[in-house]
């Protein structure tokens, strides 16, 4: 795997600065879940996927054969279930099972001095895609998990929709991923009961 984008080009505190936040641990958990979106249409559209990891620091070209994206996809399939989880006990005992079986041991990287040092638990820099969203995605999650304490994310309610969000850290529980989708439900509910000749 390739570093999460380069430090090298800056230095000093100002660049470190920047590099954190783009690897705050939201932002890492917002980077799955817009790798699990991409990839969750049938089938995921590669340069879709290259196009996420390029927003998110990955240093390009990014170049993605099918078994990479397929690799990608299994990944994100495991990762929804904790998604998918309605508490928080079940979302921790997901993330438990799958830092017991897909993730390496907690060590430290600066991708040989190209980044400032951040935690991993990939087997390896060079670990495959697949095994690199799994270990970056159960860190970033089971961060906000302990943080938080509430299920780090959620699934849209619309039935149309399989996409996947973070949830807010106050304020009402969040049901949908977009304005989008809560909009075209909303209306959708309304023509229902005008059909229907229910009020309201």
């Amino acid at each position: 795997m390739p570093p999460s984008g380069s430090a090298s080009s800056a230095s000093g505190p100002a660049a470190t600065h920047e590099w954190s936040t783009r690897h705050s641990v939201l932002t890492l958990a917002r980077r799955t879940v817009a790798l699990l979106n991409a990839l969750s249409p049938e089938p995921p559209e590669p340069e879709a996927v290259a196009a996420v990891l390029l927003e998110y620091g990955e240093p390009g070209p990014v170049r993605l054969t099918e078994a990479d994206v397929a690799d990608l996809r299994a990944a994100a399939e495991e990762l929804r279930a904790v998604f998918e989880a309605t508490d928080v006990d079940l979302a921790a005992s997901r993330l438990n099972r799958l830092l017991a079986r897909g993730t390496g041991s907690l060590r430290l990287s600066s991708h040989h001095g190209e980044s400032p040092w951040h935690p991993h638990l990939d087997s390896d820099d060079e670990a495959p895609w697949g095994e690199w969203l799994l270990a970056s995605s159960c860190l970033a999650l089971t961060v906000l998990l302990w943080d938080r304490q509430e299920p780090p994310g959620g699934v849209c309610a619309s039935p149309s929709c399989r996409h996947v969000f973070i949830t807010r850290g106050s304020g009402p529980d969040r049901r949908y991923c977009s304005r989008r989708c809560a909009t075209r439900e909303r209306v959708a509910a309304h023509r229902r009961r005008a059909a229907g000749g229910g009020g309201g």
